[in-house]
C-alpha cells in the first residue's frame, strides 16, 4: 500500500503503522471493516469543528491543508490526519465534523468531534475560545446516538449491533499537559507531576466507561507523545540537550497509568476491548535519530509560525518546500512522513506493539 507524503501528526503516525499492520489486509477488495468510525480529541484528529466555534484556534486557511484535496478544512496539518487514515484503511469516507453545515448524520458511517485545544479536564483551552471537552464531545455523540442513528436502524438491538462493530478512536490529553506547563513549574515536587496524572486519568476513565455505556466496544485510545520536544515548550524552557526531559517523564507517568486503566478497563467491561496506541517512545526515536526515519529536520517547525516558532502557522505565508522531511508541521503539531520508512522498520514496530491487543480487535471487527 502506498500513502503519499502528506503533513499530520507524527506523535501518532506509528501507531497507525501499528493499527494497519495488524487488521487485515485487502481492505479495498472488500465491503468496510467496521460499519462506522467516531473520532473524539484534540488538534492532532480534528477535522473542521473548531471553524464554527468563537475561537482563535483554528486552522480554516492556508498553509493548512496545502497538500489535501480539499484545500484547509480544519485540520491543523497540510493533508490527511491519523484519523483520516485509519478511515480509510477501513474502508470507511472520511469521517465529517460534526459541525459541518449538514449536521445530520447522512451515513452511518460515523463523526468527528474532535475540538483544538480542549482536553479532558474541563477548563483545559478556553483562555483560546470556545472548544469542546472531551465530556462535550461525548454529550455530542450521545446525542447522534439517540436522534440519527436510529434513523437508519430497526430496533435496540441493530442500533447496538451497529455500536459494539464500529470502531472507537480517541487521541486527547496533549492540551491538558501543554496548558499545565509554566517556565516556574518545571522544577515543582515530583508528587505533583503524579497528581496530575492520576487526576487526569481518573477523568478519563469516567468518559470512556460512559462511551461504553452509550454502546461503544471497541475503542482505540493514543498515548501522549514526547511534548518535552516540541518546539512550544522548547523554545519557551530552559533545558539542556534536545529535549525538555522533565516534561516527557510527566507524560511517561500519565502513559503507565493509561495502560494500565485500558487493561483494568478491558477485564471489568464485558465485550469490550480497550487499545492502546503506542506511540511516545517511537516518536521520541524519530525525534533523536531522524535520518534513521528519512528525516532531515527534527527540530523546527514546517510553516513559519507566530511567537519565534511557538505556535500556530502564520496565515497564507509558504511553508518549507519539503515538510515530509520535517517532523513538525508548527510548533505544536507534526508532519505526516512516508508510512513506507516506518513499515520498513517492522522489528521497530512489533516491539512497542501489544500484538495481542490489536489482533483481538481486527479479529472482532
Amino acid at each position: 500500500m502506498q500513502l503519499h507524503n502528506s503533513s499530520s501528526n507524527t506523535i501518532i503516525l506509528l501507531s497507525l503503522a501499528m493499527v494497519l499492520l495488524h487488521f487485515p489486509s485487502g481492505y479495498s477488495e472488500q465491503l468496510p471493516l467496521a460499519p462506522a468510525i467516531y473520532v473524539f480529541g484534540d488538534s492532532l484528529v480534528e477535522c473542521g469543528n473548531n471553524n464554527r466555534l468563537p475561537t482563535v484556534s483554528r486552522a480554516d486557511f492556508p498553509p493548512y491543508g496545502t497538500d489535501f484535496p480539499l484545500g484547509p478544512t480544519g485540520r491543523f496539518t497540510n493533508g490527511r490526519t491519523v484519523a483520516d487514515f485509519i478511515a480509510e484503511f477501513l474502508g470507511l469516507p472520511l469521517p465529517p465534523p460534526y459541525l459541518s453545515r449538514r449536521r445530520r448524520l447522512e451515513t452511518p458511517t460515523g463523526l468527528n468531534y474532535a475540538s483544538s485545544s480542549c482536553g479532558v479536564l474541563p477548563k483545559t483551552g478556553r483562555k483560546y475560545g470556545k472548544c469542546f471537552s472531551l465530556e462535550e464531545q461525548i454529550n455530542l455523540f450521545q446525542k447522534t446516538v439517540e436522534l440519527e442513528v436510529p434513523r437508519y436502524y430497526q430496533n435496540e438491538e441493530e442500533i447496538s449491533t451497529y455500536l459494539s462493530k464500529s470502531i472507537f478512536v480517541v487521541c486527547i490529553g496533549n492540551n491538558d499537559y501543554i496548558n499545565h506547563i509554566e517556565p516556574d513549574d518545571l522544577h515543582k515536587h515530583r508528587t505533583s507531576s503524579q497528581s496530575f496524572a492520576h487526576l487526569l486519568i481518573d477523568h478519563l476513565s469516567q468518559k470512556l466507561e460512559r462511551l461504553y455505556r452509550l454502546g461503544a466496544r471497541k475503542i482505540v485510545i493514543f498515548e501522549i507523545g514526547p511534548l518535552g520536544c516540541i518546539p512550544f515548550v522548547t523554545r519557551r524552557l530552559k533545558h539542556s540537550g534536545k529535549c525538555v526531559e522533565e516534561i516527557n517523564m510527566r507524560v511517561h507517568l500519565f502513559n503507565t497509568l493509561l495502560s494500565s486503566l485500558l487493561k483494568n478497563l478491558t477485564s471489568t467491561l464485558h465485550g469490550s476491548a480497550f487499545v492502546l496506541g503506542h506511540v511516545h517512545w517511537l516518536s521520541y526515536d524519530a525525534l533523536m535519530n531522524p535520518s534513521s526515519y528519512g528525516l532531515k529536520d527534527s527540530s523546527n517547525p514546517c510553516c513559519v509560525t507566530w511567537m519565534n516558532g511557538t505556535s500556530a502557522c502564520v496565515p497564507l505565508l509558504v511553508p518549507c518546500q519539503a515538510p515530509d522531511q520535517h517532523y513538525f508541521w508548527d510548533a505544536l503539531r507534526g508532519c505526516l512522513f512516508d508510512l513506507d520508512e516506518v513499515l520498513f522498520k517492522l522489528p521497530l514496530v512489533e516491539t512497542a506493539l501489544e500484538s495481542s491487543e490489536w489482533r483481538r480487535l481486527s479479529l472482532e471487527i
